[in-house]
């Protein structure tokens, strides 16, 4: 079984060697972090599998008993009335040692003008995407488990619609009694079919491993994420802002910025304060260095790529709140609230 999967993440993982990170995907809603709690972490976290329903959606080998009988559901409130969340469920079989999940994932982007040939108002529109998620996780053994998921993807624009399938392949891994974990995940493995299109289109594929340590002397937890790992080079540059000398010769970038600048765009690093027995309060930052540069204003500063959240259950609830920054503009507000169905809320 395990080598059946190494052999799935290879190969899912390398379809796609020469692609590049952004603006060829569809469904790059997909791309967005399901959970408040991820939003308050920079946007990635595959290595913790804890009561936290939502992280199916990071990763489907954290899915276990202790995700049973809880309704999440999460909601970003972007820019411009655009809404985008998602509403997930766990539960376990013990006669085939499996747990299972299900989730749906959404975004709506409000309402638009619609206008004829000449700019005549006529109407308006609306445009959404919805993927429908489905997965189940097992324990091989006391250290490694094993997830898949299946989306099934669904859009809306106007008087279009779109299909499509996705699959996410995970793994973590975690030694009894250590306080660190490990994880990876190749994320939307797929195409997608469009009425208005003659070809397919990939979904926005990710390959992503991760390390987490809790320390032992402070109720601390660090994270570490390589994402966009199928790919080294992942920069962007633009040809209409390179710097030139007094004569016009561009200037070349210094070799080592440049690996720099490349590495980091690659990691993404965040942390947890887990305060209580039972981490009934947790203060939350991260810093997704890829998101910083891709939207900056080179000739502004702002606290794009940092993020900041808490997280708090009382009884029989959870609610989660993340702010991530994006652009100099602003932040999103990312709200999310778990329920317990069942007796006790298992840690």
């Amino acid at each position: 079984m395990n080598r059946v999967f190494l052999l799935l993440l290879f190969v899912s993982s390398s379809y796609l060697l020469n692609a590049q990170v952004g603006g060829i995907a569809v469904y790059d809603f997909l791309s967005s972090p399901g959970s408040a709690r991820v939003t308050a972490l920079g946007g990635s976290l595959v290595t913790i599998a804890d009561t936290d329903v939502t992280q199916v959606q990071q990763n489907p080998a954290l899915s276990n008993s202790t995700m049973d009988k809880k309704v999440a559901f999460n909601n970003i409130f972007h820019f411009a009335g655009i809404n985008e969340g998602m509403l997930a469920y766990s539960f376990s079989l013990d006669s085939v040692k499996m747990h299972f999940h299900t989730g749906l994932q959404y975004v709506s982007y409000g309402d638009f003008i619609q206008a004829d040939d000449k700019g005549n108002q006529i109407g308006e529109f609306r445009a959404s995407e919805i993927g429908l998620l489905m997965g189940a996780s097992r324990q091989m053994n006391e250290r490694i488990s094993l997830g898949a998921n299946l989306k099934v993807l669904f859009a809306n624009y106007a008087f279009e619609n779109g299909f499509g399938l996705g699959v996410d392949l995970g793994a973590t891994y975690q030694v009894p009694g250590k306080n660190w974990s490990l994880g990876a995940v190749v994320q939307n493995a797929g195409y997608s079919l469009n009425s208005f299109e003659t070809t397919r289109s990939n979904l926005p594929f990710n390959l992503k491993v991760g390390y987490s340590r809790k320390l032992k002397h402070l109720p601390f937890r660090y994270n570490i994420t390589g994402q966009h790992l199928y790919q080294w080079d992942i920069r962007y540059i633009d040809p209409d802002n390179v710097e030139t000398d007094f004569t016009g010769e561009i200037v070349e970038e210094n070799i080592y910025r440049v690996f720099t600048d490349n590495l980091f765009r690659h990691l993404v690093f965040s942390g947890e304060f887990l305060f209580g027995q039972q981490g009934l309060f947790n203060l939350r930052f991260g810093y997704n260095h890829l998101r910083r540069q891709e939207l900056r204003v080179s000739t502004f500063r702002s606290l794009g790529g940092f993020s900041f959240g808490f997280g708090m259950h009382i009884k029989r609830f959870q609610l989660d709140y993340g702010l991530g920054f994006y652009h100099l503009e602003g932040a999103t507000n990312h709200l999310g609230v778990t329920i317990l169905l069942g007796e006790n809320w298992k840690n």
